[in-house]
């Protein structure tokens, strides 16, 4: 798992060293989202783990909404390599 968050920020990142920008946390939080995605289809009934899902989607909607409105190209940029929405 730490390989891979390596390899995602490194991908994602916006200069040298950064780990915090908006696409970097966005592209982290919805590796988290998509693997939490999978271990709720075989445990339909573990509600925390929903609970910690929907709260890891609405964190990144906020992201998302922020860099919308901060800008614009970087945000059609992110959602397009994610494959967020439609």
């Amino acid at each position: 798992m730490a390989t891979k968050k390596q390899e995602i920020i490194k991908t994602y990142q916006v200069h040298e060293g950064d780990t915090g920008s908006p696409e970097v946390q966005v592209a982290l939080l919805t590796e988290r989202i998509n693997h939490l995605t999978g271990h709720l289809k075989g445990h339909q009934k573990d509600h925390s783990s929903r609970r910690g899902l929907l709260k890891m989607v609405g964190r990144r909607a906020s992201l998302l909404k922020y860099l919308a409105r901060e800008d614009r190209a970087r945000y059609q940029a992110v959602i397009e390599r994610l494959g967020i929405r439609k």
